[in-house]
């Protein structure tokens, strides 16, 4: 495995520019903030972008846990990358990653500066310190469960024509991590009710949302709801499209994870048809 290096100041645009940097150095795997990514698919770890507070970010980026650590050496291990990016804000905080994860000693060591414009680097430092945004390179989709409850963003850079003159995209993700914000993040009690009520309009044959029970959990969201259906109305088929819609709809609105929505028909309408 060659190993590689990636590092710079905080919120100089190193995470942003790590698919190209991989792309032209033909790296198939990138080590970032405590994750595992191997071919545009975080394959083990834990982002540091989760963490509540700046210092737990920087442990996790770390491996400080040991079990933390060991996952991620033992799926590297077991994937066998060719060549791997460490991206770290200096060589000593990618050297004590390269220890912590047991690799092989740093092959080639690339510092921001030499790859980007100071324009470039102050257009990154203004987005991650005055509007809180940070860069996974990995896309949306990989990230939506990982960070169930955060705000995300894709960002497709074009990368020009391939042989058929087809547009090329990378794929990146932009998230505001807990510890850049303000404050903390919830969701008020009678929303998901509203939405349900929303959702029960534009569903043909539902009637009325009786009740909403959650556990409000943005990894881990299940939702019961109780509605009435319009007599005619065919209760299997009505009953599947309303579950169907409210989860896509809690999961845009809300960010959380929907692992599970339980529908109850409590009753029939009836003289009401759907």
């Amino acid at each position: 495995m060659k190993v590689y290096t990636l590092t710079g100041k905080s919120g100089t645009g190193k995470s942003y520019q790590a698919i190209n940097l991989c792309k032209e150095k033909n790296i198939v795997s990138i080590i970032d903030d405590g994750l595992f990514i191997y071919k545009n698919r975080v394959e083990a770890g834990i982002s540091a972008k989760r963490q509540k507070t700046m210092a737990g970010a920087i442990k996790t980026a770390l491996f400080t846990l040991d079990e933390h650590a060991s996952s991620v050496a033992k799926r590297i291990q077991e994937l066998n990358p060719s060549s791997l990016l460490i991206i770290g804000t200096s060589d000593r905080m990618t050297d004590r990653i390269v220890a912590r994860l047991e690799l092989p000693q740093v092959s080639e060591r690339i510092y921001i500066d030499d790859i980007t414009t100071p324009e470039e680097r102050d257009i990154a430092d203004k987005q991650r310190h005055m509007q809180g945004k940070h860069i996974i390179p990995v896309p949306t989709l990989q990230l939506k469960r990982d960070f169930a409850g955060y705000f995300l963003d894709p960002l497709r850079i074009f990368r020009g024509l391939n042989v058929g003159g087809k547009a090329q995209f990378s794929e990146k993700t932009v998230v505001r991590p807990t510890f850049s914000y303000m404050g903390e993040f919830f969701i008020s009690d009678t929303v998901l009710t509203d939405i349900a009520s929303c959702v029960a309009g534009e569903v043909k044959g539902v009637v009325e949302v009786i009740k909403v029970y959650e556990n409000t959990a943005p990894d881990n969201l299940v939702v019961d709801v109780s509605i009435t259906i319009g007599e005619g109305s065919s209760l299997w088929e009505t009953a599947m499209d309303f579950q169907q819609r409210l989860a896509e709809v809690i999961e845009y609105m809300t960010a959380f994870n929907v692992v599970k929505v339980d529908v109850e028909i409590s009753g029939i309408a009836r003289g009401i048809w759907g």
